[in-house]
Parts: structure tokens; sequence; C-alpha cells
């Protein structure tokens, strides 16, 4: 993690084997319940996400057709499943994963059409970051194997997701 990096850099993740951007990062801070929390807008240039056919704006994070994934400060997330361990070189990977998956499960993306980029992208984000190619690779092995059932449809959005009204009353109706 750079504590100097310039808040609107971006990283580009394409489908080429050598990344640039290394000197970018996310800024983040530990939590108690879940893991880590963005502690400052993120955003990443994804080109899978062009395939997009419209925006897709929630309260932590949007999906752009111009290939923008934005996570905005707030969004919790658990950092490496499984047997992994929480490295430097896991937590970008990690986080923007997360967000495929959470938007998966949202019914917002396709299980079947992007599950698979969801998990390239985190085995190149997490090369691009100077984890080991055999690393990377077990984690992309991982989350083939038993990743499925995280990122399957539950049918609404997730609580953090919902904005919730209570009513209130008319200004000239007093409280019974």
């Amino acid at each position: 993690m750079h504590a100097n990096r310039d808040p609107g850099q971006r990283a580009v993740i394409s489908g080429a084997s050598e990344m640039t951007g290394q000197e970018d990062g996310i800024r983040y801070r530990s939590l108690h319940g879940y893991k880590y929390e963005v502690a400052e807008t993120y955003t990443i240039t994804i080109p899978e996400l062009w395939k997009l056919d419209y925006p897709h704006r929630l309260t932590f994070f949007a999906l752009l057709p111009t290939g923008a994934m934005i996570i905005l400060p707030g969004y919790a997330w658990d950092g490496a499943s499984g047997p992994a361990i929480d490295t430097p070189n896991f937590m970008r990977g990690s986080l923007v994963h997360d967000v495929f998956y959470q938007a998966m499960r949202m019914g917002i993306l396709d299980t079947k059409a992007w599950r698979l980029v969801a998990d390239n992208v985190l085995r190149r984000i997490c090369i691009e970051d100077g984890m080991s190619r055999v690393r990377a690779w077990g984690a992309y092995r991982f989350v083939r194997l038993f990743g499925a059932r995280y990122a399957q449809p539950t049918g609404h959005l997730e609580a953090s997701d919902m904005i919730l009204t209570a009513p209130c009353l008319p200004p000239d109706d007093p409280p019974v």
C-alpha cells in the first residue's frame, strides 16, 4: 500500500500478460466484523465491463460500461478466502473479486457470464501486485473449485445496499 498515491490514479487490468500500474494501490482499514473497509474511493478499469449495457450504481460501488469499477469509502470485504493468507499482494485482487461476486449475488451480473471473468481478474491483479504466478494460479483454482456457491443470486439486494425509508407524518398532522 502506498500512502502517497494520488486518489485519482487508476489501475488498468487487461487481458495482456504484462500489467502496468503496480504503483497504484488501495487505501483501507482493518475492521472487527468484516475484515477490511475501503478508506478512499478506488477506481479500476476492467475492459470486460465494456460488455455492460448500462451503468450499475449502488451504495458502495458502481460498474460502468466505460470499464470502470468504482469502489467507494465504506465498502467492506473479507480479504482472501479459504486457506489463503491476507498479504499485500492479495488485497486489491480480493477487493475487486468481492465486488464482482456481490454483484452476481445481487443479480446485477449474470453468474454464468461473469464468474470466470471475476476469477481471471483476481489472478491478473494478484500477479500485477507481485504475487508469484504459482500462488496466483492456486488462488484462481481455489475460487474456480469452491466459489460457485458464493456467486449464486440470492434474489434480493444485500442488506448493506438496501435504502430503507421510515414513514413520516405530513407537516399538519399531530402525532397520535
